[in-house]
């Protein structure tokens, strides 16, 4: 409530503190914009994995019985090979007695390696039809594939059926493919071969166009003569038969290389090739048949080298001399390869690495929501037994101390409340330097026991000191000026005082404006998030927050740490940790309740939380040294400490990254496990928020409004968070802000709820 700007009126030299807290809000505002970008930068490595991992969309073909009438007889009747030189098609045979291996859907890491060791042994090369997304993922296989000496086309990069896509995505699948090539071994090649294609006989014309579309780009399509249908899993007689093209003719032989477990393919592989090396059959690649079957047709003594291939003698397994479709990858097409290689492995490592961390995460804060269920319910019946009592009722006058800057709206409600108290109290108004005439108002509201302390503007902690060593009482209630309470609200917060270790209480802030809809949000987060969080707590007996709209204090513990710290921007924090440490017991009492006014906008919204954050974070640091210490002390450091830090900054921190990776389960995993398991959480936390409305007798139409909490102002909250922690790791310092008040606050009737 310090520091803030001064109320309108004539213009006037901003001071000191106005000039760095202007300072501060240039300086945070690159900050909130790296941690978007960092939360960004994390979606981005998720979709680019999710992108290799599966199609976006439909994978299957769905068009049956298409027409062919706009396809050349020659071509649907020609060989497998379907290249466009001058613009004009033409397909080409494999020569007789000659075999061209060629597979699909690879690079795999298990099954590309034994696929290669059975060529290496029997010295045949093989042409590899690869998956984009395969070989970002796998290329160092793509490399070995390449010095090993066999061929490579393309297979698209998420091995979609082109035929139904329009001529942008084709062009996108085949150069992204491209460049994952050139990354992964340093080349492009010219062949082609589309996903679910056959025969050339299968061509109709939706595909024909796409491979038009390819040859005027210098593509060369390759289709098949016999198929092993290893894929199918028929046994490895069966897929020997089927890959055995008849009467010694040449043949495409298709196997695959991925795709789902391919021992059988291993193993027929072996046998097929030394079946057709004893009918003296040779195996050649894709361009290696071109170049025989083009040298075949020219006359006699001709150079033979055409379609840049080979000479017809070149023997199988003459590495280089196979590779005629491969081109050396220079330039921008180099770099930006090896750029999208990079980015693949960020994510290959960073999404496991991720999941492996969320489901830690996952699991910590659904024990926390266990654990938080049976100690409330544990404190509730502790602290509402009949019998239970903390000592003798504690009746003598107590010290309320109200700090206030500029709360003019707020302060006749503030005090009017105090003024209706059950129970004996002083009232201290310690006015912080207002601008806007709020000791004057609260001096001629004429109430009694109420005294008006002016001190120039420095800060909450400074008014709350002035306030403590102004106290006439031993026990000192502190409340926000934009608070009232109830008639026993005081009454109730200072019984545990009876028990001579108690040395702070908490008592049951709540949102007083809950008629609008961020309202209602923050009012199902103080019910649910903060009164239960602090039952969990009492009985830990690690608090870490007594809130500072309503709380008690010692006067004497207070002192003997020192007062109210200015060190931090969570002096609420500040001070608990510090009774904690010095072995005073803190404790919450749920019947003594403060209403207050919760922020209205989202930005004031943003502006509070991010101070509350920040703050916590500050006085966690200042406090580290409790984590070795002995005695009280250690005992916070070892228990409050790690709790407030898991569940309160760490896995908030990682709360965005849990709802980016639903949706990314949802995008490319599995839709309706993802929900479902979307939904489970959700329905815990119903559970959870439900039993603390009933334990703090509210009303349930609340928590109506939860589902879309957890789409909107939870989201809020993250970042809010996120940029806290940017800020404190880059050093940053945040001044107090005061929000804009209303009023809207009023005193409410005794027994009040919902």
């Amino acid at each position: 409530m310090t520091e803030a700007p001064p109320a309108r009126g004539r213009r006037r030299a901003p001071t000191r503190i106005e000039r760095a807290a202007g300072r501060a809000a240039a300086l945070h505002r690159p900050r909130v914009l790296l941690a978007l970008l960092l939360l960004l930068a994390l979606t981005c490595v998720m979709l680019l994995d999710g992108y290799l991992r599966a199609e976006v969309g439909d994978d299957q073909r769905v068009r049956t019985g298409a027409s062919s009438s706009e396809v050349p007889d020659d071509i649907l009747d020609g060989g497998p090979i379907l290249s466009f030189p001058g613009g004009q098609a033409e397909t080409t045979s494999v020569p007789d007695k000659t075999i061209v291996l060629t597979f699909d859907d690879g690079p795999d890491p298990t099954w590309t390696p034994k696929v290669m060791e059975v060529l290496e042994e029997h010295d045949v090369p093989g042409t590899f039809f690869v998956v984009g997304s395969m070989v970002s993922r796998y290329p160092d296989i793509v490399e070995d594939l390449v010095e090993q000496g066999n061929e490579i086309g393309v297979h698209t990069f998420t091995h979609v059926d082109l035929s139904y896509q329009s001529s942008s995505r084709v062009t996108r699948e085949m150069e992204q493919t491209q460049l994952a090539l050139a990354g992964a071994a340093g080349i492009t090649s010219t062949l082609f071969r589309a996903p679910y294609s056959s025969k050339t006989d299968a061509i109709d014309n939706y595909s024909w166009q796409v491979y038009q579309q390819l040859g005027e780009d210098g593509y060369t399509s390759v289709f098949i003569d016999t198929d092993s249908e290893d894929w199918k899993e028929p046994g490895v007689s069966k897929i020997v038969e089927g890959a055995t093209p008849e009467d010694g003719e040449g043949a495409s032989v298709l196997f695959h290389d991925s795709g789902g477990d391919r021992t059988q393919t291993v193993e027929a592989l072996a046998e097929y090739i030394e079946n057709m090396q004893a009918e003296g059959y040779t195996f050649t690649t894709v361009s290696g048949a071109m170049a025989e079957q083009q040298q075949q047709q020219q006359p006699a003594g001709a150079d033979g080298s055409g379609a840049g291939g080979p000479a017809a003698g070149a023997p199988s397994g003459t590495g280089d001399q196979l590779q005629a479709s491969h081109r050396t990858a220079t330039g921008t097409t180099l770099y930006e390869g090896k750029a999208l290689i990079a980015a693949v492995t960020v994510a290959e490592w960073t999404v496991p690495a991720l999941s492996a961390g969320l489901v830690i995460v996952g699991v910590a804060v659904m024990g926390r929501f266990g654990l938080m269920l049976v100690l409330a319910r544990r404190h509730y019946r502790q602290r509402n037994r009949r019998r239970f009592s903390w000592g003798p009722p504690v009746t003598r006058p107590v010290s309320v101390i109200v700090p206030a800057y500029n709360e003019k709206e707020c302060i006749e409600n503030t005090l009017r409340s105090l003024a209706g108290s059950t129970h004996p109290i002083e009232i201290v108004v310690v006015d912080d330097g207002s601008t806007d005439g709020t000791a004057e108002l609260a001096e001629g509201l004429g109430l009694p026991n109420v005294r008006v302390i002016r001190q120039e503007n420095a800060g909450k902690p400074a008014a709350l000191n002035n306030g403590i060593r102004s106290a006439r009482h031993d026990i000192v209630v502190m409340m926000d000026g934009d608070t009232v309470f109830e008639p026993d609200t005081v009454g109730r917060l200072v019984q545990p005082f009876a028990d001579p270790s108690v040395g702070a209480v908490a008592g049951n802030a709540k949102v007083g404006n809950r008629s609008t809809l961020i309202g209602a949000w923050q009012h199902i987060e103080y019910v649910m998030g903060f009164n239960l969080d602090r039952r969990m707590y009492d009985l830990l007996r690690c608090m870490p927050t007594i809130p500072g709209a309503i709380g008690a204090f010692r006067r004497e513990a207070v002192l003997q740490v020192g007062g109210m710290s200015e060190d931090t921007l969570a002096e609420d924090t500040d001070i608990t940790i510090a009774l904690h440490r010095e072995g005073w017991r803190v404790v919450y009492e749920e019947h003594a309740r403060a209403w207050t006014e919760a922020p209205r906008s989202l930005r004031q919204l943003w502006s509070q939380r991010y101070r509350w954050s920040y703050g916590t974070m500050q006085a966690l640091w200042k406090h580290r040294r409790s984590l070795t210490d002995k005695g009280p002390s250690g005992r916070f450091g070892r228990v409050g400490m790690p709790l407030v830090v898991l569940f309160q900054i760490v896995t908030p921190v990682f709360a965005p990254l849990i709802d980016v990776f639903t949706v990314y389960s949802m995008l490319f995993v599995d839709f309706e496990a993802a929900l479902l398991a979307w939904l489970a959480v959700l329905g815990v936390q119903l559970v959870c928020a439900a039993y603390a409305f009933r334990l703090d007798r509210e009303k349930y139409r609340y928590l109506l409004m939860m589902p879309l909490q957890q789409f909107a102002y939870r989201q809020m909250m993250y970042l809010v968070l996120i940029h806290s922690c940017v800020t404190a790791l880059t050093g940053g310092r945040l001044r107090w802000q005061k929000l804009k008040r209303t009023g809207e606050v009023g005193m409410p009737s005794a027994g009040t709820g919902g």
